[in-house]
Protein backbone atom coordinates (compact mmCIF):
# COMPACT_ATOMS: atom_id res chain seq x y z
CA UNK A 1 0.00 0.00 0.00
CA UNK A 2 1.00 3.44 -0.86
CA UNK A 3 -0.76 6.74 0.74
CA UNK A 4 0.07 10.02 -0.29
CA UNK A 5 -0.93 12.36 2.49
CA UNK A 6 -2.36 15.99 2.05
CA UNK A 7 -1.73 18.68 5.34
CA UNK A 8 -2.34 23.01 4.77
CA UNK A 9 0.32 25.77 5.49
CA UNK A 10 -0.39 24.99 8.99
CA UNK A 11 0.24 21.36 9.02
CA UNK A 12 -3.19 20.36 9.78
CA UNK A 13 -4.62 17.00 7.67
CA UNK A 14 -6.91 18.17 4.62
CA UNK A 15 -7.11 14.42 2.85
CA UNK A 16 -5.09 11.40 1.54
CA UNK A 17 -4.67 9.05 -1.21
CA UNK A 18 -4.00 5.20 -0.72
CA UNK A 19 -3.32 2.88 -3.27
CA UNK A 20 -3.63 -0.82 -2.94
CA UNK A 21 -4.57 -3.69 -4.94
CA UNK A 22 -7.34 -5.76 -4.31
CA UNK A 23 -10.93 -5.93 -6.52
CA UNK A 24 -13.93 -4.11 -5.15
CA UNK A 25 -16.10 -8.05 -5.28
CA UNK A 26 -16.64 -8.21 -1.75
CA UNK A 27 -19.92 -6.94 -2.24
CA UNK A 28 -20.41 -10.15 -5.34
CA UNK A 29 -22.94 -10.62 -8.02
CA UNK A 30 -26.05 -11.91 -6.25
CA UNK A 31 -25.84 -8.01 -4.80
CA UNK A 32 -28.65 -5.42 -5.74
CA UNK A 33 -28.03 -2.68 -4.22
CA UNK A 34 -25.58 0.49 -4.75
CA UNK A 35 -22.40 -0.33 -2.85
CA UNK A 36 -18.91 1.18 -2.53
CA UNK A 37 -17.65 -1.83 -1.91
CA UNK A 38 -14.74 -2.76 0.90
CA UNK A 39 -12.58 0.78 -0.39
CA UNK A 40 -15.66 3.22 0.22
CA UNK A 41 -16.13 1.51 3.64
CA UNK A 42 -12.51 2.36 4.27
CA UNK A 43 -12.93 5.72 3.01
CA UNK A 44 -16.02 6.05 5.81
CA UNK A 45 -14.08 4.62 8.24
CA UNK A 46 -10.90 6.84 7.26
CA UNK A 47 -12.80 10.35 6.97
CA UNK A 48 -15.29 9.16 9.99
CA UNK A 49 -11.87 9.35 12.09
CA UNK A 50 -10.67 12.62 11.33
CA UNK A 51 -13.99 14.24 10.98
CA UNK A 52 -15.01 13.71 14.31
CA UNK A 53 -17.59 11.20 13.11
CA UNK A 54 -19.57 13.33 10.96
CA UNK A 55 -21.63 12.24 7.94
CA UNK A 56 -20.69 10.41 4.91
CA UNK A 57 -18.79 12.98 2.48
CA UNK A 58 -19.87 15.78 4.93
CA UNK A 59 -16.79 16.73 7.08
CA UNK A 60 -13.67 18.53 5.41
CA UNK A 61 -11.17 16.33 5.38
CA UNK A 62 -11.10 13.49 1.89
CA UNK A 63 -10.09 10.08 2.02
CA UNK A 64 -9.41 8.61 -1.14
CA UNK A 65 -9.06 4.71 -1.55
CA UNK A 66 -7.93 4.08 -5.25
CA UNK A 67 -7.13 1.36 -7.25
CA UNK A 68 -4.24 -0.38 -8.24
CA UNK A 69 -2.97 -3.21 -10.32
CA UNK A 70 -5.83 -5.37 -8.81
CA UNK A 71 -6.65 -7.42 -12.23
CA UNK A 72 -5.69 -10.64 -10.27
CA UNK A 73 -5.93 -9.74 -6.80
CA UNK A 74 -9.47 -10.98 -4.87
CA UNK A 75 -10.88 -9.81 -1.72
CA UNK A 76 -12.58 -13.59 -0.82
CA UNK A 77 -9.59 -14.78 0.39
CA UNK A 78 -10.99 -18.24 1.74
CA UNK A 79 -10.90 -18.96 -2.01
CA UNK A 80 -12.57 -20.76 -4.51
CA UNK A 81 -15.22 -23.77 -3.34
CA UNK A 82 -17.55 -25.87 -4.66
CA UNK A 83 -20.85 -24.63 -3.49
CA UNK A 84 -22.05 -27.88 -4.03
CA UNK A 85 -19.85 -29.98 -2.14
CA UNK A 86 -17.81 -27.48 -0.34
CA UNK A 87 -14.54 -29.02 -1.80
CA UNK A 88 -11.93 -27.14 -3.21
CA UNK A 89 -12.77 -26.06 -7.03
CA UNK A 90 -10.28 -27.87 -10.02
CA UNK A 91 -7.51 -25.25 -9.80
CA UNK A 92 -6.83 -25.20 -13.76
CA UNK A 93 -10.18 -24.40 -14.80
CA UNK A 94 -12.16 -22.98 -11.47
CA UNK A 95 -15.20 -25.18 -12.18
CA UNK A 96 -16.89 -28.18 -10.17
CA UNK A 97 -17.94 -31.19 -12.26
CA UNK A 98 -17.69 -29.50 -15.19
CA UNK A 99 -19.27 -25.98 -14.62
CA UNK A 100 -18.00 -22.69 -13.56
CA UNK A 101 -21.11 -21.66 -12.01
CA UNK A 102 -20.63 -23.74 -9.12
CA UNK A 103 -16.91 -22.21 -8.07
CA UNK A 104 -17.35 -19.18 -6.19
CA UNK A 105 -14.57 -17.53 -4.26
CA UNK A 106 -16.34 -16.34 -0.74
CA UNK A 107 -14.93 -14.81 2.80
CA UNK A 108 -13.38 -13.95 5.08
CA UNK A 109 -16.77 -13.12 6.40
CA UNK A 110 -19.56 -15.08 7.52
CA UNK A 111 -21.28 -13.24 4.58
CA UNK A 112 -21.02 -10.61 1.93
CA UNK A 113 -21.64 -7.79 3.70
CA UNK A 114 -19.35 -9.05 6.59
CA UNK A 115 -16.75 -9.58 4.29
CA UNK A 116 -17.08 -6.26 2.75
CA UNK A 117 -16.68 -4.59 6.46
CA UNK A 118 -13.60 -7.06 7.41
CA UNK A 119 -11.36 -6.09 4.19
CA UNK A 120 -12.33 -2.59 4.38
CA UNK A 121 -11.58 -2.10 7.64
CA UNK A 122 -7.91 -3.88 6.78
CA UNK A 123 -7.23 -1.19 4.25
CA UNK A 124 -8.69 1.67 6.52
CA UNK A 125 -6.02 -0.02 9.56
CA UNK A 126 -3.27 -0.23 7.46
CA UNK A 127 -3.48 3.46 5.45
CA UNK A 128 -4.21 5.05 9.21
CA UNK A 129 -0.85 3.40 10.13
CA UNK A 130 0.96 4.78 7.00
CA UNK A 131 -0.93 7.86 7.01
CA UNK A 132 0.43 8.84 10.61
CA UNK A 133 3.82 7.59 10.37
CA UNK A 134 4.74 9.63 6.71
CA UNK A 135 7.76 11.65 7.00
CA UNK A 136 9.33 12.10 3.65
CA UNK A 137 8.05 15.18 2.43
CA UNK A 138 7.48 15.65 -1.48
CA UNK A 139 9.40 18.43 -2.73
CA UNK A 140 10.43 19.45 -6.76
CA UNK A 141 8.33 20.37 -9.75
CA UNK A 142 4.55 19.10 -10.45
CA UNK A 143 4.66 17.90 -13.73
CA UNK A 144 2.76 15.33 -16.48
CA UNK A 145 2.86 13.98 -19.81
CA UNK A 146 0.07 12.61 -21.40
CA UNK A 147 -0.49 11.16 -24.62
CA UNK A 148 -3.60 9.24 -27.12
CA UNK A 149 -2.33 5.90 -28.27
CA UNK A 150 -3.65 3.69 -30.72
CA UNK A 151 -3.06 0.49 -29.24
CA UNK A 152 -4.47 -1.82 -31.72
CA UNK A 153 -1.34 -1.43 -33.95
CA UNK A 154 1.85 -1.07 -32.51
CA UNK A 155 5.15 -2.33 -33.59
CA UNK A 156 7.40 -3.98 -30.23
CA UNK A 157 11.09 -5.14 -30.63
CA UNK A 158 11.57 -8.18 -29.06
CA UNK A 159 15.14 -8.99 -29.81
CA UNK A 160 17.50 -8.08 -32.67
CA UNK A 161 15.84 -10.08 -35.39
CA UNK A 162 11.89 -10.44 -34.59
CA UNK A 163 9.41 -7.81 -33.58
CA UNK A 164 5.79 -8.60 -33.04
CA UNK A 165 2.60 -6.36 -33.24
CA UNK A 166 -0.50 -5.64 -30.91
CA UNK A 167 -3.78 -6.43 -32.15
CA UNK A 168 -7.09 -5.28 -32.89
CA UNK A 169 -9.78 -5.69 -29.66
CA UNK A 170 -10.81 -8.93 -28.82
CA UNK A 171 -12.16 -11.24 -26.20
CA UNK A 172 -11.48 -15.12 -25.71
CA UNK A 173 -13.57 -17.84 -24.24
CA UNK A 174 -12.16 -17.94 -20.97
CA UNK A 175 -14.06 -14.40 -20.80
CA UNK A 176 -17.25 -15.55 -20.50
CA UNK A 177 -16.11 -18.11 -17.74
CA UNK A 178 -16.28 -15.20 -15.66
CA UNK A 179 -14.22 -15.49 -12.28
CA UNK A 180 -14.53 -17.38 -9.16
CA UNK A 181 -15.40 -13.46 -7.50
CA UNK A 182 -18.57 -13.71 -10.45
CA UNK A 183 -18.69 -16.92 -11.98
CA UNK A 184 -20.10 -16.74 -15.80
CA UNK A 185 -22.44 -19.26 -17.64
CA UNK A 186 -23.04 -21.85 -20.51
CA UNK A 187 -20.01 -24.67 -20.55
CA UNK A 188 -17.53 -21.71 -20.86
CA UNK A 189 -14.22 -22.44 -18.48
CA UNK A 190 -10.81 -20.48 -17.83
CA UNK A 191 -7.75 -21.55 -19.66
CA UNK A 192 -9.64 -22.29 -22.86
CA UNK A 193 -7.42 -22.46 -25.59
CA UNK A 194 -9.52 -24.28 -28.28
CA UNK A 195 -12.48 -22.72 -29.82
CA UNK A 196 -15.45 -24.32 -30.41
CA UNK A 197 -17.77 -24.69 -34.01
CA UNK A 198 -21.32 -24.15 -31.99
CA UNK A 199 -20.16 -20.81 -29.99
CA UNK A 200 -17.80 -19.36 -33.32
CA UNK A 201 -21.24 -19.71 -35.20
CA UNK A 202 -22.88 -17.44 -32.57
CA UNK A 203 -19.57 -15.47 -32.63
CA UNK A 204 -19.81 -14.87 -36.47
CA UNK A 205 -22.86 -13.70 -36.20
CA UNK A 206 -21.77 -10.33 -34.62
CA UNK A 207 -18.50 -10.46 -36.10
CA UNK A 208 -16.30 -13.13 -37.86
CA UNK A 209 -12.33 -12.65 -37.35
CA UNK A 210 -10.11 -12.23 -40.10
CA UNK A 211 -7.42 -14.82 -39.98
CA UNK A 212 -4.77 -11.74 -39.54
CA UNK A 213 -6.83 -11.23 -36.42
CA UNK A 214 -7.05 -15.27 -35.64
CA UNK A 215 -3.42 -15.59 -35.60
CA UNK A 216 -2.51 -12.06 -34.10
CA UNK A 217 -4.26 -13.25 -30.62
CA UNK A 218 -3.43 -17.08 -30.23
CA UNK A 219 -3.31 -18.74 -28.33
CA UNK A 220 -6.27 -17.06 -27.06
CA UNK A 221 -9.58 -18.50 -29.11
CA UNK A 222 -11.55 -15.75 -30.30
CA UNK A 223 -15.24 -15.13 -28.95
CA UNK A 224 -16.12 -11.79 -29.47
CA UNK A 225 -14.24 -9.88 -31.78
CA UNK A 226 -14.98 -6.40 -30.79
CA UNK A 227 -11.85 -4.38 -32.66
CA UNK A 228 -13.98 -5.61 -35.86
CA UNK A 229 -17.46 -5.11 -34.40
CA UNK A 230 -18.85 -1.89 -35.66
CA UNK A 231 -22.13 -2.02 -35.14
CA UNK A 232 -23.80 0.56 -33.75
CA UNK A 233 -20.39 1.53 -33.13
CA UNK A 234 -17.06 0.36 -32.22
CA UNK A 235 -17.52 -2.53 -28.81
CA UNK A 236 -14.16 -1.57 -27.49
CA UNK A 237 -11.92 1.46 -27.83
CA UNK A 238 -8.22 0.77 -29.82
CA UNK A 239 -7.19 4.66 -28.97
CA UNK A 240 -6.36 4.67 -25.06
CA UNK A 241 -5.22 7.24 -22.77
CA UNK A 242 -1.62 6.84 -20.93
CA UNK A 243 -0.46 9.45 -18.69
CA UNK A 244 2.17 10.24 -16.33
CA UNK A 245 1.98 12.59 -13.13
CA UNK A 246 4.53 14.01 -11.10
CA UNK A 247 4.60 15.11 -7.78
CA UNK A 248 8.70 15.77 -7.19
CA UNK A 249 10.00 12.08 -6.89
CA UNK A 250 7.03 10.25 -6.38
CA UNK A 251 5.34 9.34 -10.29
CA UNK A 252 1.60 7.92 -10.55
CA UNK A 253 1.47 5.99 -13.40
CA UNK A 254 -2.08 6.13 -14.51
CA UNK A 255 -3.08 2.99 -16.75
CA UNK A 256 -5.97 2.42 -18.53
CA UNK A 257 -7.10 -1.26 -17.78
CA UNK A 258 -6.43 -3.29 -14.92
CA UNK A 259 -2.93 -5.01 -14.49
CA UNK A 260 -2.60 -7.48 -13.02
CA UNK A 261 0.11 -7.80 -10.29
CA UNK A 262 3.18 -8.92 -12.24
CA UNK A 263 2.10 -6.38 -15.09
CA UNK A 264 2.08 -3.56 -12.23
CA UNK A 265 5.25 -4.74 -10.75
CA UNK A 266 7.22 -5.11 -14.62
CA UNK A 267 5.36 -1.38 -15.33
CA UNK A 268 6.69 0.31 -12.18
CA UNK A 269 9.87 -1.22 -12.17
CA UNK A 270 10.53 -0.34 -16.25
CA UNK A 271 9.11 3.29 -15.39
CA UNK A 272 11.16 4.38 -12.59
CA UNK A 273 14.53 2.67 -13.87
CA UNK A 274 13.89 5.37 -16.76
CA UNK A 275 13.22 8.21 -14.21
CA UNK A 276 16.43 7.74 -12.22
CA UNK A 277 18.27 6.80 -15.84
CA UNK A 278 17.21 10.28 -16.84
CA UNK A 279 18.22 12.09 -13.62
CA UNK A 280 15.57 11.40 -11.46
CA UNK A 281 17.08 10.88 -7.54
CA UNK A 282 17.22 7.22 -6.49
CA UNK A 283 14.45 8.33 -3.62
CA UNK A 284 12.41 8.02 -6.91
CA UNK A 285 9.27 6.04 -6.20
CA UNK A 286 6.37 4.86 -8.65
CA UNK A 287 2.25 3.47 -7.98
CA UNK A 288 0.27 2.38 -10.60
CA UNK A 289 -2.95 4.28 -10.69
CA UNK A 290 -5.48 1.59 -12.09
CA UNK A 291 -8.57 2.15 -14.42
CA UNK A 292 -7.81 5.72 -15.10
CA UNK A 293 -8.64 7.84 -17.92
CA UNK A 294 -9.95 5.33 -20.43
CA UNK A 295 -10.91 1.43 -19.84
CA UNK A 296 -9.31 -1.53 -21.65
CA UNK A 297 -10.06 -4.29 -19.68
CA UNK A 298 -7.39 -6.51 -18.63
CA UNK A 299 -3.46 -6.30 -19.13
CA UNK A 300 -1.06 -9.55 -18.33
CA UNK A 301 2.00 -10.68 -18.15
CA UNK A 302 3.01 -12.38 -22.03
CA UNK A 303 3.08 -15.51 -20.22
CA UNK A 304 0.05 -15.07 -17.96
CA UNK A 305 -1.56 -14.60 -21.59
CA UNK A 306 -0.67 -18.29 -22.83
CA UNK A 307 -2.78 -19.60 -19.89
CA UNK A 308 -5.78 -18.18 -20.95
CA UNK A 309 -7.45 -17.40 -17.97
CA UNK A 310 -10.07 -14.62 -17.62
CA UNK A 311 -7.44 -12.45 -17.32
CA UNK A 312 -5.68 -13.46 -20.53
CA UNK A 313 -8.62 -13.55 -22.34
CA UNK A 314 -9.81 -10.13 -21.21
CA UNK A 315 -5.84 -8.65 -22.37
CA UNK A 316 -7.66 -7.08 -25.50
CA UNK A 317 -4.47 -5.99 -27.58
CA UNK A 318 -3.05 -9.78 -27.84
CA UNK A 319 -0.27 -11.55 -26.11
CA UNK A 320 1.79 -8.15 -26.21
CA UNK A 321 -0.31 -5.65 -24.63
CA UNK A 322 1.97 -5.05 -21.73
CA UNK A 323 4.91 -5.13 -23.14
CA UNK A 324 3.48 -1.95 -25.48
CA UNK A 325 2.72 -0.43 -22.73
CA UNK A 326 5.54 -0.25 -20.76
CA UNK A 327 7.46 0.82 -23.81
CA UNK A 328 4.90 3.89 -24.20
CA UNK A 329 4.86 4.63 -19.75
CA UNK A 330 8.98 4.40 -20.38
CA UNK A 331 8.57 7.21 -23.57
CA UNK A 332 6.53 9.17 -21.20
CA UNK A 333 8.71 9.16 -18.48
CA UNK A 334 12.01 10.05 -20.61
CA UNK A 335 10.10 12.94 -22.24
CA UNK A 336 8.96 14.29 -18.78
CA UNK A 337 12.35 13.97 -17.02
CA UNK A 338 14.20 15.84 -20.15
CA UNK A 339 11.39 18.27 -20.17
CA UNK A 340 10.41 17.35 -23.67
CA UNK A 341 6.61 17.87 -25.40
CA UNK A 342 4.73 14.90 -26.90
CA UNK A 343 2.55 15.00 -29.51
CA UNK A 344 -1.31 14.52 -28.28
CA UNK A 345 -1.56 11.47 -30.70
CA UNK A 346 -4.80 10.25 -32.29
CA UNK A 347 -8.27 11.39 -31.10
CA UNK A 348 -10.32 9.46 -29.05
CA UNK A 349 -13.69 9.56 -31.17
CA UNK A 350 -16.84 10.49 -29.11
CA UNK A 351 -20.06 8.80 -29.29
CA UNK A 352 -22.14 10.66 -26.08
CA UNK A 353 -24.20 11.44 -28.73
CA UNK A 354 -25.10 8.51 -30.24
CA UNK A 355 -25.25 6.02 -27.51
CA UNK A 356 -28.48 3.74 -27.45
CA UNK A 357 -30.11 3.38 -24.26
CA UNK A 358 -32.16 -0.07 -23.23
CA UNK A 359 -33.06 1.86 -20.18
CA UNK A 360 -37.31 2.57 -20.68
CA UNK A 361 -38.44 5.91 -18.57
CA UNK A 362 -40.30 6.40 -15.77
CA UNK A 363 -44.21 6.09 -16.85
CA UNK A 364 -46.06 6.62 -14.19
CA UNK A 365 -46.25 5.76 -10.28
CA UNK A 366 -49.52 5.22 -8.79
CA UNK A 367 -50.12 4.64 -5.00
CA UNK A 368 -52.35 1.90 -3.33
CA UNK A 369 -56.32 3.05 -3.13
CA UNK A 370 -56.31 4.83 0.39
CA UNK A 371 -52.33 5.49 0.40
CA UNK A 372 -49.77 8.13 -0.14
CA UNK A 373 -46.39 8.44 -1.39
CA UNK A 374 -44.60 8.22 2.08
CA UNK A 375 -46.88 6.60 4.58
CA UNK A 376 -45.20 4.04 6.37
CA UNK A 377 -47.43 0.51 5.95
CA UNK A 378 -45.22 -1.33 8.05
CA UNK A 379 -44.12 0.47 10.98
CA UNK A 380 -41.46 -0.12 13.42
CA UNK A 381 -41.92 -1.05 16.92
CA UNK A 382 -41.70 0.95 20.00
CA UNK A 383 -38.77 -0.27 21.49
CA UNK A 384 -35.29 -1.59 20.34
CA UNK A 385 -31.83 -2.63 21.54
CA UNK A 386 -28.84 -1.70 20.85
CA UNK A 387 -26.92 -3.94 18.29
CA UNK A 388 -30.57 -4.72 16.72
CA UNK A 389 -32.07 -4.36 13.34
CA UNK A 390 -35.02 -1.98 12.43
CA UNK A 391 -36.96 -1.37 9.22
CA UNK A 392 -40.33 0.29 8.07
CA UNK A 393 -41.70 0.04 4.52
CA UNK A 394 -43.18 3.22 3.20
CA UNK A 395 -45.02 3.77 0.07
CA UNK A 396 -42.87 5.06 -2.51
CA UNK A 397 -41.71 6.20 -6.23
CA UNK A 398 -39.32 5.06 -9.13
CA UNK A 399 -35.73 6.77 -7.79
CA UNK A 400 -34.84 7.35 -11.30
CA UNK A 401 -36.96 10.61 -10.91
CA UNK A 402 -34.42 12.18 -8.71
CA UNK A 403 -31.18 10.00 -7.89
CA UNK A 404 -30.91 12.62 -5.07
CA UNK A 405 -27.16 13.61 -6.10
CA UNK A 406 -25.82 15.55 -3.30
CA UNK A 407 -28.92 14.36 -0.96
CA UNK A 408 -30.47 11.16 0.42
CA UNK A 409 -33.15 8.93 0.17
CA UNK A 410 -33.65 8.47 4.06
CA UNK A 411 -32.76 10.05 7.50
CA UNK A 412 -31.81 8.44 10.74
CA UNK A 413 -33.04 10.82 13.37
CA UNK A 414 -32.58 11.10 17.15
CA UNK A 415 -34.74 13.52 19.11
CA UNK A 416 -32.60 16.09 21.57
CA UNK A 417 -35.76 18.45 21.85
CA UNK A 418 -39.73 18.34 21.34
CA UNK A 419 -38.53 19.76 18.11
CA UNK A 420 -35.02 19.60 17.63
CA UNK A 421 -34.13 16.41 15.52
CA UNK A 422 -30.78 15.49 14.82
CA UNK A 423 -29.44 13.47 11.41
CA UNK A 424 -27.38 10.65 12.86
CA UNK A 425 -27.15 8.18 9.42
CA UNK A 426 -28.00 8.53 5.37
CA UNK A 427 -28.01 6.63 2.42
CA UNK A 428 -24.55 6.61 2.33
CA UNK A 429 -23.96 5.39 5.76
CA UNK A 430 -22.82 1.63 6.17
CA UNK A 431 -25.47 0.64 8.81
CA UNK A 432 -28.46 1.84 6.73
CA UNK A 433 -30.23 0.02 3.58
CA UNK A 434 -32.51 1.75 1.07
CA UNK A 435 -34.01 -1.41 -0.85
CA UNK A 436 -36.77 0.26 -3.42
CA UNK A 437 -39.39 -2.67 -4.88
CA UNK A 438 -41.66 -2.55 -7.08
CA UNK A 439 -45.10 -4.50 -6.40
CA UNK A 440 -47.52 -3.37 -9.31
CA UNK A 441 -45.88 -2.82 -12.96
CA UNK A 442 -49.22 -2.22 -14.19
CA UNK A 443 -50.75 0.11 -12.19
CA UNK A 444 -46.82 1.55 -11.45
CA UNK A 445 -46.91 0.73 -7.41
CA UNK A 446 -43.60 0.40 -5.18
CA UNK A 447 -42.57 0.36 -2.44
CA UNK A 448 -39.35 1.27 -0.54
CA UNK A 449 -37.95 -0.50 2.71
CA UNK A 450 -35.77 1.32 5.10
CA UNK A 451 -33.05 -0.87 7.50
CA UNK A 452 -30.98 0.73 9.99
CA UNK A 453 -28.23 -1.92 11.47
CA UNK A 454 -28.62 -0.09 15.32
CA UNK A 455 -24.76 0.29 16.59
CA UNK A 456 -23.93 -1.65 19.48
CA UNK A 457 -22.61 1.68 21.23
CA UNK A 458 -25.59 3.94 19.87
CA UNK A 459 -27.09 6.21 22.31
CA UNK A 460 -30.58 5.51 24.16
CA UNK A 461 -33.19 7.91 23.21
CA UNK A 462 -36.34 8.11 20.27
CA UNK A 463 -35.13 7.95 16.99
CA UNK A 464 -37.39 8.39 13.54
CA UNK A 465 -36.69 7.23 9.84
CA UNK A 466 -37.53 9.32 7.56
CA UNK A 467 -37.96 8.54 3.35
CA UNK A 468 -37.59 11.12 1.19
CA UNK A 469 -38.47 11.24 -2.83
CA UNK A 470 -39.86 12.08 -5.87
CA UNK A 471 -43.53 10.55 -7.64
CA UNK A 472 -44.59 10.88 -11.22
CA UNK A 473 -48.73 10.50 -10.49
CA UNK A 474 -49.23 11.70 -14.51
CA UNK A 475 -48.16 9.45 -17.08
CA UNK A 476 -49.60 12.46 -19.32
CA UNK A 477 -47.23 15.19 -17.79
CA UNK A 478 -43.78 15.10 -16.85
CA UNK A 479 -43.50 16.46 -13.70
CA UNK A 480 -42.90 15.02 -10.65
CA UNK A 481 -43.48 15.96 -7.06
CA UNK A 482 -41.67 15.95 -3.79
CA UNK A 483 -42.99 13.62 -1.01
CA UNK A 484 -41.60 12.48 2.21
CA UNK A 485 -42.53 9.86 4.97
CA UNK A 486 -41.63 9.39 8.47
CA UNK A 487 -41.64 6.17 10.62
CA UNK A 488 -43.49 6.62 14.38
CA UNK A 489 -40.78 7.66 17.02
CA UNK A 490 -38.87 4.18 18.52
CA UNK A 491 -36.64 4.07 21.63
CA UNK A 492 -33.31 2.62 21.38
CA UNK A 493 -32.74 1.18 25.02
CA UNK A 494 -29.74 -0.48 26.84
CA UNK A 495 -30.07 -4.20 27.34
CA UNK A 496 -29.59 -5.21 30.76
CA UNK A 497 -29.92 -8.82 32.38
CA UNK A 498 -33.02 -9.29 34.55
CA UNK A 499 -32.71 -11.96 37.03
CA UNK A 500 -36.18 -12.98 39.09
CA UNK A 501 -36.09 -15.80 41.84
CA UNK A 502 -39.13 -16.94 40.30
CA UNK A 503 -37.58 -18.43 38.07
CA UNK A 504 -36.10 -21.11 39.69
CA UNK A 505 -39.72 -22.32 40.85
CA UNK A 506 -39.70 -24.07 36.98
CA UNK A 507 -39.37 -27.65 37.04
CA UNK A 508 -36.10 -28.01 34.88
CA UNK A 509 -34.56 -25.95 37.38
CA UNK A 510 -35.52 -28.25 40.71
CA UNK A 511 -34.07 -31.05 38.26
CA UNK A 512 -30.19 -29.53 37.99
CA UNK A 513 -30.48 -28.50 41.61
CA UNK A 514 -31.33 -32.01 42.76
CA UNK A 515 -28.38 -33.18 40.64
CA UNK A 516 -26.36 -31.01 42.69
CA UNK A 517 -27.45 -32.35 46.19
CA UNK A 518 -29.58 -29.53 46.65
CA UNK A 519 -33.37 -30.22 47.50
CA UNK A 520 -36.40 -27.76 46.44
CA UNK A 521 -37.35 -27.77 50.39
CA UNK A 522 -34.35 -25.96 51.02
CA UNK A 523 -35.28 -23.14 48.77
CA UNK A 524 -38.97 -23.15 48.96
CA UNK A 525 -38.95 -20.62 51.86
CA UNK A 526 -36.92 -18.55 50.14
CA UNK A 527 -38.83 -17.94 47.16
CA UNK A 528 -42.38 -17.75 49.41
CA UNK A 529 -40.36 -14.00 50.88
CA UNK A 530 -40.40 -12.48 47.79
CA UNK A 531 -43.05 -10.34 46.88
Amino acid sequence: MTVLKFVDASNKPIGMISWFAVHCTSMNNTNHLISSDNKGYAAQLFEAAINNNSLPVKGKFIAAFAQSNLGDVSPNIKGPHCINTGKPCDILTSTCEGKNELCIASGPGKDMFDSTKIIGENQYKKAMDLFNSAKSMLSGPVDFRHQFVNMSNITIKINDTYSAMTCKPAMGYSFAAGTTDGPGAFDFKQGTTKDNFFWNLIRDLIAEPSNEQVKCQAPKPILLDTGEASEPYPWQPQIASTQLLRLGDFVIIAVPGEFTTMSGRRTRDAVRDSLIKNGLPSTTKTVIAGMANTYTDYITTYEEYQIQRYEGASTIYGPHTLKAYINQFVFLAEAMVLNKTVPVGPKPPNYLSSQLSFNLPVVYDGQPSGQVFGQAIKDVSLKYLQNSTVSVTFVSANPRNNLMTEKTFLTVEKQNSSTDWEVIATDSSWNTIFAWERTSTLFGESIATITWDIPADQPTGTYRIRHFGYAKPNPLSEAIKEFTGSSKPFQVVTKKLKFDWRDFNRPQYWRYFKALGHYKKKYQNLYNTIP
